[in-house]
């Protein structure tokens, strides 16, 4: 499964819980969450394949820099406008998955260089082995 979402200049990947993909097209300096805006995730497609795939590999790819993030699926994900990973276990309707091996702040400084540049983001989905 794949998606795409955009860099921008004031995505600065600070976060030490979470990281954040939204289809808002604008993202303040506060927003030290979020790696990519503009995203074009199909809400329904990631809904049903959590359910199918309890542990999955996230790729973020931008400017030919590409880093990997492990999680476990969180089975209630169903929210139109914003996928949330976390390292906790807290699990709202808008996180994607939880027990990530990273946030936002543990990605290569040479991937948020790029999507800082603006460049587009390709993030893929996968089954992980363990």
């Amino acid at each position: 499964m794949i998606f795409h979402a955009k860099g921008h200049p004031n995505i600065h990947a600070t976060h030490k819980n979470t990281l954040e993909f939204t289809k808002e097209n604008h993202v303040t300096p506060q927003g030290d969450c979020i790696v990519g805006i503009c995203a074009d995730f199909d809400t329904l497609a990631l809904a049903a394949f959590v359910k199918k795939h309890p542990l999955v590999k996230i790729t973020i790819t931008a400017g030919g820099i590409s880093d990997n993030v492990v999680a476990k699926t969180n089975p209630e994900f169903h929210d139109d406008k914003e996928l949330v990973i976390r390292l906790g276990e807290h699990a709202s309707p808008r996180t994607f998955a939880v027990r990530a091996d990273k946030a936002a702040k543990h990605l290569k400084r040479e991937l948020i260089d790029k999507i800082k540049q603006g460049k587009e983001i390709e993030v893929r989905i996968e089954e992980a082995t363990e």
